[in-house]
């Protein structure tokens, strides 16, 4: 009963920071609003986007490691039903762009060695600093150690990549294919394609999740 009354104390204290936290963060928005209203706006957005990341933990390292190691796969149906948003959105843009005969829109890159040794190294590096990208802000914004580390790491190795990356263009990436599904398969079975597998990545997730905890049980 103690410990219960010490932490209930103890959430109330955080209240005034809290509030004083938000009043910062109105006083910034209407400072960079009289500069530019986009600043404004990329300001609130990236406050909610930050909010809304810390309140569901969304990480795709997670949604990788946690089927391993705990069998959950809610972070994993998440990621899921995030791809196949993006890939409603993006497909409408683009066939739209194809419809009125405009270049498509997005970064379609090349995909070679550079992408599977960029994947592998990527990949090692996400799961020994706990986070991905997204991961290691939010964890960073409550405060882990581990994760200011990483996130100085994270920009070393993104500005030593970018100086890089003329050579890897030479080596590799110009000499790569450019990789289209819709220019591969058409755009109906690119776009139906992609969402039934992402779908049926979604009921397998589901299913592995529902086997590990009633073998656990």
């Amino acid at each position: 009963m103690e410990a219960v009354k010490k932490s209930k104390k103890k959430k109330a204290n955080q209240f005034p920071y809290g509030v004083a936290l938000l009043v910062v963060i109105v006083i910034i928005g209407i400072i960079l609003s009289k500069q530019s209203t986009k600043l404004a706006v990329y300001w609130a957005f990236g406050i909610a986007f930050g909010f809304v990341l810390q309140k569901a933990r969304f990480c795709f390292t997670a949604s990788l490691r946690d089927p391993v190691l705990t069998g959950s796969t809610s972070l994993t149906r998440a990621v899921i039903v995030a791809f196949m948003i993006a890939t409603i959105g993006f497909a409408a843009i683009q066939y739209n762009a194809y419809l009125r005969g405009e270049a498509i829109p997005g970064n379609i890159a090349p995909v070679g060695i550079h992408t599977v040794i960029g994947a592998t190294m990527f990949g090692i590096g996400m799961v020994i600093a706990g986070g991905c990208a997204s991961g290691t802000l939010m964890r960073v914004g409550e405060g882990f150690m581990m994760q200011w580390l990483s996130i100085i790491f994270f920009i070393i190795g993104s500005l030593w990549g970018a100086r890089d990356f003329g050579w890897w263009t030479k080596v590799s990436i110009a000499k790569s294919p450019k990789v289209f599904l819709p220019d591969v398969f058409g755009w109906g079975v690119a776009f139906f394609g992609q969402l039934i597998l992402l779908g049926l990545l979604f009921i397998l997730a589901e299913w592995y999740e529902y086997k590990r905890f009633n073998a656990k049980n």
